[in-house]
């Protein structure tokens, strides 16, 4: 709830058994937990079959019987928003959506083996995870941010470098560099869409937080490699109204148009 790190888990159907050997697993991964949150199932009204089987499965006796001898045995509180109330799941469902959109578009028509869909989304796992969330200290000389993977595994979640597989064409692909070509095309959605919510408008929302020197920012950049985000400090802003700043990374010093950065979260009071 404060990382918002997020883990994903494949399901080949939605029973009582898939759904408690899928939150085995968690625990198994994640080890035990104090509290879980979850949709009610009286939320689930649309009309596709996945809906409605979900809202099924939640609101089946059997499934509330397994999680309370789960609950029990662990000391586990399980917690379900109010019902007709999705929005107060928003914390989880932003992140949720937001994958599954792109996770869409990636796949394109494609068709994916349990196993190829498997290793597809622990990549976009932590891709996901990947993400800069705050600047890690206030060392104008240091460009690294906090991310969910830092308080999974300690530090930066990285990937093994590949070459870039967008020029070539499906049928030329081996199985496993398919798997790499959805993966780079899931990134390079979601990273741009990233960084674009950090850019937010000032007229629809509360003043932003004026650029000035010391900044940690996130440069907009095409063709990263996956869970490579190019992070500089401001470290000039020119004078008058503020379109363009002189930015300092690991690399060397830029400029960059203000619609090429965005700033990382910070307190308002900073």
């Amino acid at each position: 709830m404060s990382t918002k790190a997020i883990h994903l888990e494949l399901v080949t159907s939605l029973t009582t058994d898939g759904f408690m050997s899928a939150l085995h697993r968690f625990v198994g991964r994640r080890g035990n937990v104090s509290d879980l949150y979850s949709d009610n199932g009286t939320n689930f009204v649309g009309a596709s079959k996945e809906l409605i089987e979900l809202r099924n499965l939640l609101k089946s006796q059997s499934l509330e019987q397994k999680v309370s001898e789960f609950c029990q045995e662990r000391g586990t509180t399980w917690h379900f928003i109010a019902p007709r109330a999705p929005h107060q799941g928003g914390l989880w469902e932003s992140n949720v959506k937001c994958m599954k959109n792109h996770l869409y578009k990636s796949l394109s028509e494609s068709h994916l083996t349990y196993e190829e869909m498997n290793t597809l989304l622990i990549q976009i796992e932590a891709i996901l995870n990947s993400r800069p969330l705050i600047p890690m200290n206030d060392d104008p000389f240091d460009y690294q941010a906090l991310s969910p993977g830092h308080f999974l595994i300690g530090r930066e979640l990285t990937s093994v470098a590949e070459p870039t597989y967008d020029h070539l064409k499906d049928g030329s692909l081996s199985r496993y560099q398919l798997i790499q070509k959805r993966k780079q095309s899931f990134w390079n959605r979601w990273s741009n869409e990233y960084i674009t919510s950090l850019q937010k408008r000032s007229k629809w929302l509360k003043e932003p937080s004026l650029l000035r020197e010391g900044l940690l920012v996130i440069l907009q950049e095409n063709q990263m490699p996956p869970q490579t985000w190019r992070l500089g400090r401001i470290i000039d802003t020119h004078p008058g109204i503020i379109r363009v700043v002189t930015v300092r990374t690991s690399n060397g010093t830029f400029r960059r148009a203000t619609t090429k950065i965005a700033v990382l979260p910070i307190d308002d009071n900073m």
